[in-house]
């Protein structure tokens, strides 16, 4: 008997550790945020960073926001330094402020000073390594856990987030306030957009291959990168932490993409990924972070995605009249606006902010809370039907009682 085709004992265990391993570092990673707590406070911090970096993105994974650090680096060196300087402020200032350590630790006051770190390089017309942003990088950096803790106490009384409302407020703040012509500080200059439909455009003029990489591009360009390099190691990063993020993620972003054609934007603004980025977050908000992820909360992460990418047209000409960048406002108002729908379909689940987690430990957590309710409602039967077997019994035997009493002696 040939024994090759057997499956081998070994192979088991084998196979077991090497998910357990893949384990450590997929999802939010609890058992290293564990084994921070107990070390320096230096490794605490840097694990900190690295979650505010991952979480622009829904991502609460130190190793998520490794790969996208190497990605802003890889894109530009003076970008990814500005981002993470304002990381660094911002959790720090979060911390001295004496704000909530769990929030601090899961990156929840670091993101936004992410991206008002790198925008601000970004918008600045003095290009690269001009050292003298790095004091408004600080100042506004610093200003980002106020406005997140003055936002959050409003925000709450509905239990929604505040997304990326700090960074939008902030970076227009110094844009209005600097402008094209500041002397230290000078703007990219924002043109009005009153027509988006270019009339050099044409169905000829498409380029497939361009068209293809708009998708990891608009993911990219939620951290203001064009590189489909940086969009490619941001989606492994998505990958790495949650599947369905990912999914979602490049979901939005073709949504956002197709809607832009839809929309007679001009090609290379698609090309860019300008019309992706917003949808791409909208998407994954929707798509299983605030909702548990079913059929239903998929189609609506779909919808909440076209949506925003109307909303970026709208917002953007707006703004530009102003002379300001739309930043992420289409995203946080798009996806706010759905977060309040008030559904009597159970599968249109919006879950607890203090519960919010990735998609697939909501999954896990929407099943556990069924299965104790099924629980408790048995046992709640079952203690029901107990008292009454109880009531029923006792006329009878109080009956039996009376008339043993009764017989002669």
């Amino acid at each position: 008997m040939d024994n090759s085709s057997q499956p081998s004992y070994e192979e088991a265990p084998t196979r077991s550790c090497l998910f357990r391993a893949a384990g450590l570092f997929t999802g939010d990673m609890h058992l290293c945020k564990e084994w921070v707590k107990r070390q320096l406070v230096v490794i605490q911090l840097l694990d900190w960073i690295l979650r505010g970096v991952a979480q622009v993105m829904f991502v609460n994974n130190p190793v998520s926001g490794l790969l996208i650090t190497a990605g802003l680096f890889l894109q530009n060196p003076w970008w990814a330094l500005n981002g993470l300087l304002g990381t660094f402020v911002s959790t720090v200032s979060a911390m001295l402020l004496g704000l909530n350590r769990e929030a601090i630790s899961a990156g929840l006051y670091g993101y936004n000073g992410t991206l008002v770190g790198i925008l601000m390089a970004v918008f600045s017309a003095k290009g690269s390594w001009y050292w003298w942003l790095l004091m408004p990088n600080i100042f506004m950096s610093m200003l980002c856990p106020v406005v997140s803790s003055a936002l959050s106490s409003v925000a709450i009384k509905w239990d929604l987030p505040i997304f990326t409302l700090p960074f939008n407020i902030l970076v227009c703040l110094h844009v209005a306030a600097t402008g094209a012509n500041h002397p230290y500080f000078p703007e990219v200059d924002i043109q009005p957009n009153d027509n988006l439909h270019p009339t050099n455009d044409s169905k000829e003029s498409l380029n497939f291959s361009q068209l293809f990489l708009s998708v990891p591009v608009g993911v990219g360009q939620v951290y203001g990168c064009d590189s489909p390099w940086t969009g490619g190691l941001i989606l492994l990063a998505l990958l790495l932490s949650s599947p369905t993020i990912c999914f979602h993620a490049m979901w939005g972003s073709a949504a956002g993409m197709l809607s832009g054609f839809a929309l007679a934007a001009p090609h290379k603004d698609i090309y860019s990924g300008l019309w992706g980025y917003n949808s791409a977050l909208s998407c994954i908000a929707i798509g299983g972070v605030f909702y548990v992820i079913t059929w239903q909360t998929h189609l609506l992460a779909l919808i909440c995605a076209l949506f925003s990418t109307y909303m970026t047209a709208a917002i953007s000409k707006l703004m530009s009249v102003l002379a300001l960048p739309a930043c992420t406002w289409p995203f946080c108002l798009s996806t706010l606006i759905f977060l309040l729908i008030s559904s009597e379909i159970p599968a249109i689940c919006r879950l607890p902010l203090s519960v919010v987690s990735y998609p697939e430990e909501n999954r896990r957590y929407q099943r556990q809370l069924k299965a104790s309710e099924m629980v408790q409602h048995s046992q709640q039967r079952n203690s029901q039907e107990e008292a009454t077997l109880k009531e029923n019994g006792r006329p009878n035997v109080q009956l039996a009682v009376d008339r043993g009493r009764s017989e002669p002696v």
